[in-house]
């Protein structure tokens, strides 16, 4: 799979999870340790992270994760 579709993808699973838990973006970022605007670069697929950021993301989201994985 083209590694841009699955970012796109992975940054859906994200944002419907964080949706879900009543979490903004900003504050997702906070809870990451990540700059501010980094949660919404994520979810619009911009940017493949790194392995430590998709565990980081799982755990502030209280998922497994393969949860967030395409």
């Amino acid at each position: 799979m083209e590694s841009k579709k699955l970012a796109i993808e992975f940054g859906n699973k994200v944002r419907n999870k964080r949706k879900s838990l009543g979490i903004t973006q900003e504050n997702l970022a906070l809870r990451c340790k990540f700059d501010r605007t980094y949660g919404g670069i994520i979810e619009r697929g911009e940017v493949n992270i790194t392995l430590e950021k998709v565990y980081r993301l799982a755990a502030v989201l209280e998922c497994d994760v393969k949860e967030l994985l395409p």
